[in-house]
């Protein structure tokens, strides 16, 4: 033990002041880890998201692909399922359209309007695209459709996150 003796006016100081700093501490750690938290975390931007399609399997016909994946929002974690019409160009590259119409945000189908059998139908207004999602002028949209980036493995399509149609001139 200590042979100096600790004044009450010592130990108020002491105390106080271990008290105040832990308690600065506490208000602290959580504005620092709010800062700090984005910079570590990785991003999942680049990400590809496997579907069930089959690469053999698509042909130059455009075809519905409805895929998921799970989503999570700080501590909430959800199931998000998207869609994509695919189909190989002249070239034999896979295109990924997005059906979510420029005009308004309507899901666009593909043969959709019997007076325009081989185009991208907006049933909302009457929108249409041509094949490599062009808008077609005189029609409500007012961009091309966007673009999935693909990506095969092992025999399965895998696609990105949309992205500007970058097919369209």
């Amino acid at each position: 033990m200590s042979k100096h003796r600790v004044s009450r006016r010592q130990f108020l100081n002491y105390t106080l002041t271990g008290v105040g700093g832990f308690m600065a501490a506490g208000m602290l750690m959580p504005m620092v880890r709010f800062a700090v938290d984005p910079v570590l975390k990785t991003s999942a931007a680049g990400d590809f998201i496997a579907t069930k399609q089959k690469v053999s399997e698509i042909t130059n016909e455009p075809v519905r692909v409805d895929y998921s994946y799970e989503q999570k929002d700080a501590w909430y974690t959800s199931e998000v399922t998207q869609t994509a019409w695919v189909y190989k160009n002249k070239e034999g590259k896979i295109i990924a359209l997005s059906p979510v119409c420029k005009h308004l945000g309507c899901t666009v189908n593909w043969a959709g309007d019997k007076n325009n059998p081989n185009m991208f139908y907006c049933p909302c207004h009457g929108g249409l695209y041509e094949k490599s999602g062009k808008n077609v002028p005189g029609t409500p949209p007012t961009a091309p459709l966007d673009t999935y980036p693909t990506k095969e493995k092992d025999g399965i399509l895998y696609l990105g996150q949309p992205e500007p149609n970058k097919y369209v001139k």
